[in-house]
C-alpha cells in the first residue's frame, strides 16, 4: 500500500487514506454505534472507498462478522494486508477487535486490550462502548466503571459518555449518581436513546412509574432512528412501567402491539431484535399470571415464528426465551432440541468456557420445566442461592 495522506476521524485520530468518503462512511458508523442506529451498514461503504484503509477494513470485517463469515474474512484479511503502514491509532484499533473476532477469545483478556487501548485513545468512545458490551455480559460493571472514569475527563461534553457511565452505575446500585449522569447526557443531546433509557431504570427502581411513561413517551420521537433492539427495548420499559404501575392491561397491549410488533414490518427491522424485547415482555406477564386470553394469542404468533433455526444460537439471551415461549405453546420437542443444542455447543468448548456457560445451561433447564409447569423442578434446578445477577451471559454483537 502506498503512503497516503492521512485523515482524521471524528475523535481527532488519524487513519491513512486519502479519501474523504472513506472517513466519512468510518464516522457515519461511529454516530451509528453510539446513537444504537439502524444503519451500521454504513461502515461497508468505508472498503469501496479505499480498499486499502486497515481501519475501514477492519470495522467492516467485525460488522459482518456474525452473518457472513467469508466477507468477514476478506475485510480481514485487507486490513491485515496493509497494517505495516497504517497509524498508531489504526493498529490499536485493529488489534483489539481482531481478538473480538476470534474464535477462542477469552472475554478478560479482550477488555483489557480495549483498557489498553483507550490508555492512548480516550476519545475513541466506540471502542469504550464495545468494552461495555464485554463487561456487561461479563456481569463484571465495576472494571468498566473505572474505564469510564478514566476516560471521562477527555469527553465531559460528549453526551454519549454520559450514559455509557450511567449504566454501570445503576448495576452497582448507585441510583442517584446513575440518574445525575443519564440527565447530564440527555441536557447535552435530548436524542440520546441510550440516556433515556437510563433515567427510566432510576425512576422504575424508584417506583416513579407514571413520571417514567410520561418522560419515555415525550422522548420517544427520536427513537425511529434506533437499531429494532433499542426501539423495542426503550419500548418495553414503557410497558414494564405500565405492568408494574398498576395501569389498565390494555395499555400494555397498547406497546406490545404498536411499537413491539409492529417493528417486524419495517423493511429494514432486524428481526431476533424485536423477539427478544417481545420475548422480555410476555414473560413478564407470565411470572405475574397474567398471560391469558389476547396474549396467549400472541405468544403463539410469535412462538410461531420462532421455530425457523435462523434465530436460534444467535444469543444465549435469546435462544433461553425461545425455550420458555416454546414450551409454553405446547412445542416441546422443538424447546428440547434448542436445550439440547446448547448443551452440545457447550461440551465443544474447552473446559474453562464450559465452567463460565454452564449458568447459561443451568438457567435454560430451569426454564424448560418452568414453562411446562415443573415449577418445584425448576426451582430446586435453580438451587437456594440463585442470583439473577449471576446469570449473564455472552452474545454476539455486530457492533
Amino acid at each position: 500500500m502506498e503512503k497516503k495522506m492521512v485523515r482524521c476521524v471524528r475523535w481527532g485520530y488519524e487513519v491513512n487514506t486519502s479519501s474523504d468518503d472513506c472517513i466519512h462512511a468510518i464516522d457515519s458508523y461511529f454516530q451509528q454505534v453510539l446513537s444504537f442506529g439502524r444503519n451500521g451498514k454504513v461502515i461497508l461503504e468505508a472498503p469501496l472507498h479505499d480498499k486499502d484503509c486497515v481501519l475501514g477494513n477492519i470495522l467492516a470485517a467485525h460488522y459482518v462478522s456474525s452473518s457472513d463469515y467469508h466477507r468477514a474474512k476478506s475485510y480481514l484479511k485487507a486490513a491485515t494486508s496493509n497494517l505495516e503502514q497504517s497509524t498508531p491509532y489504526e493498529k490499536a484499533v485493529f488489534e483489539s477487535v481482531s481478538y473480538l473476532m476470534s474464535e477462542d477469545r477469552d472475554d478478560n483478556l479482550a477488555f483489557e486490550m480495549l483498557a489498553k487501548l483507550l490508555k492512548r485513545f480516550p476519545k475513541d468512545l466506540v471502542s469504550l462502548k464495545r468494552a461495555h458490551i464485554l463487561s456487561f455480559y461479563m456481569g463484571q460493571p465495576s472494571p468498566f466503571l473505572d474505564l469510564v472514569q478514566q476516560v471521562l475527563p477527555e469527553n465531559q461534553e460528549e453526551s454519549y459518555i454520559h450514559g455509557l457511565l450511567a449504566f454501570p452505575l445503576l448495576e452497582l446500585g448507585r441510583m442517584e449518581e446513575a440518574a445525575a449522569a443519564s440527565r447530564k447526557g440527555y441536557e447535552i443531546n435530548k436524542e440520546d436513546a441510550w440516556a433515556h433509557h437510563c433515567l427510566c431504570h432510576v425512576l422504575h427502581h424508584e417506583c416513579r412509574f407514571k413520571e417514567a411513561v410520561e418522560f419515555m413517551k415525550e422522548v420517544s420521537v427520536s427513537w425511529p432512528s434506533c437499531s429494532s433492539f433499542m426501539y423495542t427495548h426503550n419500548w418495553w420499559h414503557v410497558a414494564l412501567c405500565y405492568l408494574e404501575g398498576g395501569s389498565p392491561m390494555s395499555k400494555v397491549e397498547e406497546i406490545y402491539d404498536a411499537h413491539i410488533w409492529k417493528e417486524l414490518e419495517k423493511e429494514d427491522a432486524d428481526p431476533p431484535e424485536v423477539y427478544l424485547n417481545a420475548l422480555g415482555l410476555l414473560l413478564r406477564l407470565d411470572v405475574r399470571d397474567a398471560l391469558d386470553g389476547s396474549f396467549k394469542d400472541r405468544l403463539k404468533l410469535l412462538a410461531a415464528r420462532l421455530t425457523d433455526q435462523e434465530n436460534w444460537y444467535l444469543e444465549w439471551h435469546l435462544d433461553i426465551l425461545i425455550i420458555w415461549a416454546l414450551a409454553k405453546v405446547g412445542d416441546v420437542s422443538r424447546a428440547h432440541e434448542l436445550l439440547e443444542g446448547l448443551k452440545f455447543r457447550v461440551s465443544k468448548m474447552d473446559k474453562e468456557k464450559q465452567q463460565e456457560i454452564q449458568k447459561g445451561i443451568q438457567l435454560g433447564e430451569a426454564v424448560y420445566e418452568y414453562a411446562k409447569g415443573n415449577y418445584k423442578q425448576a426451582i430446586q434446578l435453580l438451587g437456594s442461592d440463585f442470583n439473577a445477577f449471576g446469570y449473564k451471559v455472552k452474545q454476539i454483537s455486530s457492533y
